[in-house]
């Protein structure tokens, strides 16, 4: 019982939030009960008009047309329909030239197999020879069965598609750009805190390894979010469901926008790992007194780029200037670093390392921007 129980309130919890609002809950409650309502009308048709020794294939094929997307529903509709009458061709042919024998099942099987290895026909591949068996020994190659197993499958297709175009999946464009903007945000708000740790005359060693974990979360976060992007864009191919103004192209710099911060924030891990070890080895203390606080002004202006390139509209001017203000920072504190002297090889390593990743951080993100103008 105690095994149980969590379980029912996770269900519990789960159906109630796919009650409260659109999300992934409701669109796969949605999913569900159009394949329950698409295989019993699949089932009742096939029952009715066929024999029942091929009204199963009616329902598992709507199982196979009700997919998460309309596209990918599509695509492996067609796949399936086509295996099915591939196998079905197969058995038939067989059957009719040689007869039904073992050594006839095992050619079945062979060729089956081989042919279902055909990249066109996807992960359906393997009903070239399900199929196959079906019309081979209980229809015993006959093309009367061939036919109605044929007649099934089309049921159950147009089941399984009406119940998609009817009730088409949910569009979520919006959902994806506020992901992005809400990963922007907080990467911006982790370069304010780096800042401020960098100013402190204490430093935090436990909050900045925190934030070094942080940053490995955050990029396994751009992968989760890269693949609703990647979702969401296929949701769109062949859905009735009428698009926003705009939403085109904004995917496609969603998605331009994950690859850009995925790549900034390899610069902002190594960043991070400098400091830990300038902390750890005493070199963060012995850095020169100007250079913690330029360069924790360098850290806010990257922020404001974010925050900036994170948002769902954002305005290319305002984002090239504030591109432009933090490269005029960088500039001026590795100026202020070239002409600082006495400073000793580890604290001048230590410097020269953050300065570099700043560097490559601007310079990746004045190429996003670039990116995302063109789209």
């Amino acid at each position: 019982m105690r095994r149980i129980w969590p379980a029912v309130t996770e269900r519990a919890g789960y159906l109630g939030r796919a009650a409260r609002g659109a999300g992934s809950e409701r669109d796969h409650v949605l999913l569900v009960a159009k394949t329950v309502l698409a295989a019993m009308a699949a089932w009742i048709l096939a029952r009715y008009l066929l024999p029942p020794a091929v009204s199963t294939f009616a329902p598992f094929t709507a199982l196979v047309a009700l997919q998460a997307t309309v596209y990918r529903s599509v695509r492996d509709c067609l796949q399936y329909s086509v295996a099915v009458a591939a196998g079905a061709t197969l058995a038939a042919t067989l059957a009719a030239v040689a007869g039904i024998h073992g050594w006839t099942f095992a050619l079945l099987t062979l060729i089956a197999l081989c042919i279902g290895r055909i990249r066109r026909f996807g992960e359906q591949g393997i009903q070239v020879a399900i199929v196959g068996f079906f019309a081979f020994s209980s229809g015993q190659g006959q093309i009367g069965y061939i036919g109605q197993l044929v007649a099934s499958v089309g049921i159950g297709a147009l089941c399984g598609l009406a119940a998609h175009f009817v009730l088409a999946p949910a569009r979520h464009t919006h959902h994806r750009q506020q992901a992005v903007t809400d990963l922007y945000s907080t990467m911006s708000r982790r370069l304010d805190d780096l800042a401020d740790t960098l100013e402190a005359d204490d430093p935090d060693r436990d909050h900045l390894r925190r934030w070094r974990r942080d940053w490995r979360s955050l990029s396994a976060e751009c992968e989760r979010i890269r693949h609703t992007i990647e979702a969401e864009i296929e949701n769109g191919r062949m859905n009735p469901r009428p698009t926003t103004s705009g939403s085109g192209e904004a995917l496609p710099r969603a998605r331009e926008a994950i690859t850009v911060a995925e790549r900034s924030m390899d610069h902002l891990r190594s960043m991070s790992r400098t400091l830990d070890y300038a902390l750890d080895s005493g070199e963060l203390g012995n850095l020169p007194a100007a250079f913690r606080p330029g360069f924790s002004g360098v850290l806010r202006a990257v922020a404001t780029v974010m925050e900036e390139m994170g948002r769902v509209s954002p305005t290319d001017g305002e984002l090239g200037a504030r591109i432009d203000a933090a490269t005029a920072e960088l500039d001026r504190v590795q100026q202020q670093e070239r002409t600082t002297p006495g400073a000793s090889p580890a604290v001048r390593a230590v410097q020269g390392t953050l300065l570099t990743d700043a560097g490559r951080l601007l310079a990746d993100l004045r190429s996003g921007r670039q990116s995302l103008a063109t789209i």
